[in-house]
């Protein structure tokens, strides 16, 4: 199994293909959408052990939604984005449960720490049903989904896994599904707060960046568990070998035959410059500057998206 460090199956599966020297992997299916010049949405599928295996992911859907220029988006992009995002949920939460079926929401992350605050700022947005449904029904039109949402904290402050939290709500209130927002790890700086990857096969908390907590699935809570996930942070090696590419990039364009340079770029770097950068038991975790900003922007696009879905 390679060290991904990246919580994204699309870019598992590039790192994978690209490590190999391949263009397809046996038991992974992708495609991709252009929505616009700023929108993209690729679908992978894993259908089988072996993709699993490749990519060290469980088989299920991953939908991944690359927005450009997020940081100067206006009202038009963000909106158009939240319905996409709503696209994409509505018909993985079709498969899985039916119309009026209970959704319980789930904020992941620690409000006191931006890159990881995106689920907690996301439930405050949420449009919760189920207290009306239940004590003031003629004040909610008829059909209207019971929906409830909860930000559980995070264990160090709480001194209890994420897990044992939820399986106690869900033992109580019985959703049909769950939605968990958390923010994950990527192995590429363009990907911070411009992707949002939706998948049906639960989620791994602190993962990404070798901080793994018990896991929130259909195997742990017994209920689908759909989970929109946000890059917000990269490793530092991340972030160097990145800036070799570049470094490379603008060599080339004056020694375009040097290659040594060629077979440089090709190849990947993350392990060697990880190894190189690492000092005792650091290794630096880091976000861009304008993180503040980009979690707002993708606050917005998250909440609408689930509201509309649900």
């Amino acid at each position: 199994m390679y060290n991904f460090r990246t919580d994204l199956a699309l870019e598992r599966r590039d790192i994978y293909q690209k490590i190999n020297k391949i263009h397809q992997i046996d038991g992974i299916e992708s495609t991709e959408e252009e929505k616009n010049e700023n929108l993209r949405v690729t679908r992978v599928k894993i259908t089988n052990e072996n993709g699993e295996k490749s990519i060290g992911k469980p088989i299920g859907n991953y939908i991944t939604i690359d927005i450009k220029k997020l940081k100067i988006a206006g009202e038009d992009e963000i909106q158009k984005t939240s319905e996409t995002l709503s696209e994409e949920l509505k018909n993985l939460i079709d498969k899985h449960t039916d119309k009026q079926g209970e959704i319980l929401v789930v904020g992941l992350g620690n409000i006191y720490v931006t890159p990881d605050a995106l689920g907690p700022k996301v439930i405050n947005e949420i449009d919760v049903t189920r207290h009306i449904i239940k004590y003031l029904p003629q004040y909610i039109d008829e059909g209207t989904r019971p929906v409830s949402a909860i930000s559980p904290g995070v264990l160090g402050t709480t001194g209890i896994e994420t897990v044992e939290i939820l399986k106690g709500i869900v033992d109580n209130i019985k959703p049909k599904l769950l939605i968990v927002i958390d923010a994950l790890a990527s192995r590429s700086i363009e990907r911070i707060s411009s992707s949002i990857q939706i998948s049906d096969t639960g989620i791994v908390p602190g993962a990404g960046v070798g901080n793994t907590r018990q896991e929130i699935s259909q195997r742990t809570l017994n209920i689908p568990v759909i989970a929109i996930g946000i890059p917000t942070v990269v490793e530092l090696a991340t972030l160097v070998s990145d800036g070799i590419d570049i470094f490379i990039d603008r060599l080339q364009d004056k020694a375009k035959s040097n290659d040594y340079l060629n077979k440089l770029q090709q190849e990947d770097k993350y392990e060697e410059v990880k190894e190189a950068l690492n000092v005792g038991e650091y290794n630096m975790i880091v976000t861009p500057k304008e993180i503040d900003e980009l979690i707002e922007n993708m606050k917005n696009i998250v909440a609408r998206g689930i509201n509309f879905a649900v």
